[in-house]
């Protein structure tokens, strides 16, 4: 066995607190082990003044993740799964994915206990084409600005009044310990979450045995299920991290059911499919729900997404 193992993260609070929590597994399950972060900056941490979408949002955040890993300078990259990649580069794989914490969007305001509290052209942040998307479906009448940086600096902006409300990930504000600032939980009916959010994974080299057999042990099996079919679909769609895809699976005993779709970013057109099966054919029906939303269109509107950026 290892003496120490290192794991690869950004230097993002939120990075870090789920590179701590997956550290703090391992302790736990190998007393004597020694773990170390190594922190890095990725592209995505560097270009603060555009959205991701212009500037090639899948894989932004974990590339330089995955070459230290490559080149010997870490053992595991910990990463929030919904920034991940369909596909990994040769020599890499998804080792593990952890207990998935509360997948929904959060409504933050400090005036507003709703989107549907908001007066007309209200500012509402967010970098997400598919939160943009869904929010200009259902309140065509707000103002959507783009929002980038890390939550706290999310947050200091609205506390700055440069938004009227933010969206953010309910599973970030929750392991940073901003619970109280969320005002209301969007029911995945109006605001279907991103693939594999709430979900953190653990990559690593696939040939390193000794790695592989430590971390095995932090593998969520209801959340692997889920987090497969949703990526499945989005594999299916060619979809990356940084466009108008939702696509949210849950488990009720030995079924699985799924939502998904795909919007345009201004939020006139909205193709929604969900399916239902056997939890062992998770893969399957990601990808059959994927089929069903391209039959109805979804392929010409992310054609148009990614000529657009």
């Amino acid at each position: 066995m290892t003496d120490v193992v290192r794991i690869a993260t950004r230097k993002s609070p939120l990075a870090l607190w789920q590179a701590e929590f997956v550290k703090d597994s391992l302790l736990a399950l190998h007393p004597g082990l020694k773990v170390k972060l190594v922190k890095m900056v990725t592209q995505g941490d560097k270009i603060l003044d555009t959205p991701l979408a212009k500037v090639g949002g899948k894989g932004l955040f974990v590339k330089e993740l995955e070459i230290g890993m490559l080149q010997g300078g870490a053992d595991i990259a910990v990463h929030s799964m919904k920034d991940v990649p369909v596909d990994f580069p040769d020599g890499l794989h998804l080792g593990v994915i952890c207990e998935r914490e509360d997948p929904r969007d959060a409504f933050v305001s400090n005036e507003y206990e709703s989107i549907e509290d908001l007066p007309e052209a209200a500012r509402v942040g967010t970098s997400s084409l598919r939160r943009m998307c869904q929010i200009r479906h259902w309140r065509p009448d707000l103002t959507i600005v783009d929002l980038r940086g890390n939550v706290n600096t999310r947050l200091r902006k609205l506390d700055e009044g440069e938004y009227d409300a933010i969206i953010l990930a309910c599973a970030g504000l929750k392991r940073l310990g901003f619970d109280d600032r969320i005002r209301s939980h969007l029911d995945p009916g109006f605001s279907l979450p991103a693939i594999g959010q709430g979900a953190v994974g653990i990559e690593c080299r696939s040939d390193d045995d000794i790695i592989n057999r430590l971390i095995e042990p932090l593998n969520h099996s209801a959340t692997l299920t889920r987090v497969t079919a949703e990526r499945a679909m989005n594999h299916r769609l060619q979809g990356g991290c940084q466009v108008p895809i939702g696509g949210y699976a849950e488990l009720d005993g030995e079924t699985l059911f799924m939502r998904g779709l795909v919007g345009r970013p201004d939020g006139s057109e909205m193709i929604r499919g969900e399916i239902a099966g056997r939890a062992d054919e998770a893969e399957m029906l990601g990808i059959a729900l994927a089929d069903d939303l391209l039959a109805r269109g979804a392929g010409a509107i992310l054609k148009d997404v990614y000529d657009y950026a």
